[in-house]
Formats: structure tokens, C-alpha cells, sequence
């Protein structure tokens, strides 16, 4: 059950992942938790690195979508300035979202990669669903209320991931 949560990879920040890198790995799609994984969850404007990578990505042809919890009232308030496709109520840690994506994109899941900033959501819906995960660290050290209880179990989790994964560290981007 532990190896549910374990992310594939675990990167600082998502913007230090590059189009090649991602296509070196044979991924085709990106997939992105929206609250402290895309934006902070109290600036829906996001950060110049954000506006950057989502052109380095659109460059590359490599589609992100964001796959959010949240109504479809608010993801698409918070997507509007950065213009993103996303699947809202995806019901997290459960796949339905990131399958809904994944189909509509007609892509294995190979081909697709989960980024998120929670074991207990995203990396879980990424394992639920057969799919890559990338965990990023939070943008900001803040969380909505509705994430706080995630978080504090969160706490028990890494360490038993800590204790059966000893190797599991920090990257800098894909290939650390």
C-alpha cells in the first residue's frame, strides 16, 4: 500500500522540467494539480517561470491540462488568465480525472505524467490511474483549510516512505 504514494519522481519545482526532458521519457501530455502545483492557491495570476514553461510546453506541442478537485466554477476562474484546458471535480485520489484526460487526449498511460504537490491526492490518483507522477514542493508553505487534514497525514506517510524508500530525494529536474 506504501508504494502507492511513492511519486515516480520528485522535483523541486515543476518549471525546472524541460519539453525533453518529458520527451525523452516518452510523454506526450502533462497533467497538473492547479492549487500549489501551477499557482499559489491565493494568486490565480501565476509566476513569470509559470507563464515561461507553459510556453515551452505549448512550443514543444505537449498539452497540460490542469486536474483539480475543486467545482468547475473555480478552476475555471483560476485557469482563465493562463488559458488552460481542465477537468474539475476529478475526485482525487481516485483516477477518474486523470482517465477522463488521458482518453480524451487518446494517449496511453506511458505517455502521460501526473504533477502535484500531495502524496495523499495526487501521487495516489497517479498510481490509481497507471500513470508517471512528478511531486513538486508546495509554492507556498500555505494551504486552503480544506488541504490542512491532508497535510497533517501527509506527515505519517513520508516517513514510512523515508523508512522504506531511503533513496528517495530531492532532484533538481528529470535527469539528477
Amino acid at each position: 500500500m506504501l508504494e502507492e504514494f511513492k511519486p515516480t519522481w520528485m522535483v523541486e519545482s515543476i518549471y525546472s522540467v524541460s519539453p525533453e526532458q518529458l520527451k525523452a521519457r516518452g510523454i506526450r501530455a502533462v497533467f497538473s494539480d492547479l492549487d500549489n502545483t501551477l499557482i499559489a492557491w491565493n494568486n490565480p495570476e501565476g509566476t513569470p517561470e509559470l507563464h515561461q514553461w507553459m510556453a515551452e510546453l505549448r512550443e514543444a506541442g505537449i498539452p497540460l491540462i490542469v486536474i483539480s478537485n475543486n467545482n468547475k466554477k473555480r478552476v475555471a476562474k483560476a485557469v482563465a488568465n493562463l488559458k488552460l484546458p481542465f477537468m474539475s471535480r476529478s475526485l482525487k485520489p481516485l483516477s477518474f480525472g486523470i482517465t477522463r484526460a488521458r482518453k480524451k487526449l487518446g494517449l496511453a498511460k506511458n505517455e502521460v505524467v501526473m504533477v502535484g504537490d500531495q502524496l495523499m491526492t495526487d501521487m495516489l490518483a497517479a498510481h490509481q490511474a497507471g500513470v508517471r507522477s512528478i511531486l513538486v514542493k508546495p509554492i507556498v508553505q500555505t494551504d486552503k483549510w480544506t488541504t490542512r487534514m491532508n497535510r497533517l497525514i501527509e506527515k505519517y506517510v513520508w516517513r514510512e516512505l523515508r523508512r522504506h524508500y531511503p533513496n528517495l530525494k530531492w532532484q533538481e529536474d528529470l535527469n539528477d
